[in-house]
């Protein structure tokens, strides 16, 4: 969609400004400035912005091209692209400007990104901008450079020499706001000002900036494939749900990390649940996104299916006391790992308690901890099925995704054991004994039910998968506040050990006494007191 904005003051007349930057001498005048192309993702803008592209447009038309359009709620790109949209044509209003705006969408990372840019305001508005009657406003070296190459010349904007200060990016502006400055204000444009107080975005790019959990794009990490993820979340959202239906209560039914809604959309199909709302809350973009395309092609027969891309640590999602079902599934290990371990996962309890209403339920299904993790044990590992290099790599985090996937991928069993102990974010120690290593039972559990993940090797490194075992869900939950179901309790996945295990390692202990695999997983039903 692009937006033609209102004409602007005069036309044909001499730009009243000079500029000493790379544009002196051959700008000059509006019959050869066209037109402005200002690229940028355009979050916020500013006063000096205003005064700037009045002088280098007057007359002509600023083709504002805003990118990554397509992102939102995330570090690099807090605000969505409509509300940007609505900020560039109220700055364009008060400042006088003639403006198009265009949404870039993201791609790849290109040499070639001027260029389709170009072609993609061609295609949305029918403008072939070229040196010849366009400028390009652009601060960021890398990004001029581009143009450059393909003939534009540069107003350098922040950056241009002939500023007689050295103004502030809008990006540092938007720092300033993230930060609790109120200054931000004095140099934000006031159409920025009035559009991210109208809509309530001051809290909400406060929020997601300086989230300690959410990457740059708006993942758990940067390294996780999400196609694989959406494979497995598909194909186990039978077995999930099977394991958790007897238990849901019907009503306000949250699926908190929800993933692509595989499970909603089994919850979606009980006759049981057509009263109930089904919400789901993601805080991936890709699988949030892919949440948002099934319910636009009608993937859920219930009209009262919601999707909300939050991060539950970063405040509550829900009123008090307002959810009568609580899914969680394959999550709370990754709030252990990424949010800060016991205090993290606290939070998220307590947050959960506080939404579930008396008498509502919260079912956690997700992998935990060997009962006596920390009992010692001898773990013999094959050394037949792989590589195995005199020693581990230590560069791995420093490969690419598929690099450190197909390396890990081809060590044996023993030689990947000594990788995840470089690689793994936490703690894992052992010593060689003989043929096999003297381990935790715990580090052995981890490192057992990890190795086979090596699609999301870089991913999966920073993820503890053992960092609590059954009691000690049981008493965090009943510290909370909760009552611990009957059913609740820790089992063992058989096919992961008799298919991916046994076959490749043995455990017992020290004196070489037998010892049963552990529990690999843990399911917990707990539910708010009625009387509170």
């Amino acid at each position: 969609m692009v937006t033609i904005l209102g004409p602007g003051a005069g036309g044909g007349q001499a730009v009243d400004r000079q500029f000493t930057g790379r544009i002196t001498a051959v700008v000059s005048t509006t019959t050869m400035n066209r037109y402005v192309l200002f690229p940028g993702r355009h979050h916020l803008l500013t006063r000096f912005q205003a005064e700037y592209l009045g002088g280098l447009a007057a007359g002509g038309t600023v083709v504002w091209a805003v990118t990554s359009a397509n992102h939102e709620n995330t570090r690099r790109n807090p605000v969505p692209y409509h509300r940007r949209e609505a900020a560039i044509e109220r700055f364009s209003l008060l400042a006088g400007l003639r403006s198009v705006v265009v949404p870039i969408f993201d791609t790849a990372p290109t040499d070639r990104f001027a260029e389709v840019t170009l072609k993609s305001i061609a295609v949305a508005t029918g403008l072939d901008l070229t040196p010849d009657d366009t400028v390009v406003a652009c601060s960021t070296p890398e990004v001029a450079a581009l143009y450059e190459k393909l003939g534009f010349r540069i107003a350098e904007v922040e950056a241009d020499p002939a500023n007689d200060s050295e103004p502030q990016r809008p990006w540092d502006v938007l720092l300033r706001l993230a930060a609790g400055d109120g200054t931000w204000r004095e140099l934000a444009h006031p159409a920025t000002v009035d559009v991210f107080e109208r809509y309530q975005l001051v809290d909400a790019v406060r929020t997601v900036v300086n989230d300690p959990v959410v990457g740059d794009e708006g993942g758990l990490t940067a390294t996780r494939d999400y196609r694989t993820y959406m494979e497995a979340f598909a194909a186990g959202a039978a077995r999930k749900w099977d394991l958790v239906r007897p238990y849901v209560r019907p009503g306000r039914i949250v699926d908190i990390g929800c993933g692509a809604g595989a499970v909603l959309e089994l919850a979606d199909r009980d006759p049981g649940l057509r009263e109930s709302d089904l919400i789901g809350v993601e805080i991936a973009r890709h699988l949030y996104e892919e949440c948002v395309h099934k319910k636009a092609q009608g993937a859920f027969g219930n009209p009262n299916v919601y999707f909300y891309r939050r991060n539950v640590l970063g405040g509550a999602v829900f009123e008090p006391r307002s959810v009568d079902t609580t899914l969680t599934f394959a999550l709370t290990h990754e709030i252990w790992s990424y949010g800060g371990q016991l205090d993290s996962l606290r939070r998220f309890v307590q947050a959960i308690y506080d939404h579930t209403v008396p008498g509502g339920v919260w079912i956690n299904s997700d992998v935990c901890g060997p009962d006596g993790r920390d009992g010692a044990v001898r773990l013999t590992l094959t050394n037949a099925d792989g590589d195995n290099p005199a020693a581990p790599r230590r560069d791995l985090a420093q490969l690419s995704p598929a690099e450190a996937a197909a390396h890990a991928a081809g060590l044996s069993t023993r030689a990947r054991l000594d990788q995840f102990a470089v690689d793994f974010a936490f703690p894992l120690t052992y010593e060689p004994a003989d043929d096999a290593v003297e381990i935790s039972l715990g580090d052995a559990m981890e490192f057992l039910t990890h190795k086979d993940y090596t699609d999301n090797w870089l991913s999966e490194r920073q993820e503890q998968f053992c960092g609590l075992e059954f009691a000690d869900w049981k008493a965090l939950l009943t510290d909370v506040g909760f009552d611990i179901d009957p059913a609740s309790h820790a089992w063992r996945n058989d096919w992961i050990i008799d298919n991916r295990v046994a076959p490749v390692a043995s455990i017992t202990r020290l004196d070489g006494s037998r010892i049963d695999w552990p529990a690999t997983h843990v399911l917990t039903v707990a539910r708010r007191p009625l009387n509170t």
